[in-house]
C-alpha cells in the first residue's frame, strides 16, 4: 500500500510541467519524461509483488539510486520526500517475505 501511495505521490509531482509555458508537445514530451522514475517504480512494485525478497533489494537499491540520481544526499527533507520511502518500502518487503 505504501508504494502504490508513493507512486501517486512521485505521479502528482509530473502535473507542474503543465503551468509551464511552451507547445502541448513539449508539455506531453516533458510529462512523461518526469513519469519515467514513476514508471520504473510502477513495474518494480509489480515484481515485488510475485518476488518479495528480490524486489525488496531492487527497492533499497533503486532508494540509494534516487539518493545520487536526484541528488537527495544535500538535503534531509528532500531524502525524506524522495529516496527514504522507497529504500522502506524495499525494507518492508523484505521483512514481510520474512515472517511468511
Amino acid at each position: 500500500m505504501l508504494a502504490v501511495l508513493f507512486i501517486i505521490f512521485m505521479l502528482l509531482f509530473s502535473f507542474d510541467v503543465f503551468s509551464m509555458e511552451g507547445t502541448s508537445f513539449e508539455k506531453t514530451g516533458g510529462f512523461l519524461m518526469q513519469n519515467i522514475p514513476t514508471l520504473i517504480l510502477a513495474i518494480l512494485l509489480a515484481f515485488a509483488w510475485k518476488k518479495e525478497k528480490v524486489g525488496g533489494y531492487l527497492f533499497i537499491i533503486l532508494g540509494i539510486l534516487f539518493t545520487f540520481f536526484f541528488e537527495t544526499y544535500e538535503r534531509w527533507d528532500t531524502f525524506l520526500l524522495i529516496s527514504f520511502p522507497v529504500i522502506l518500502i524495499g525494507i518492508l518487503f523484505i521483512l514481510n517475505k520474512r515472517h511468511e
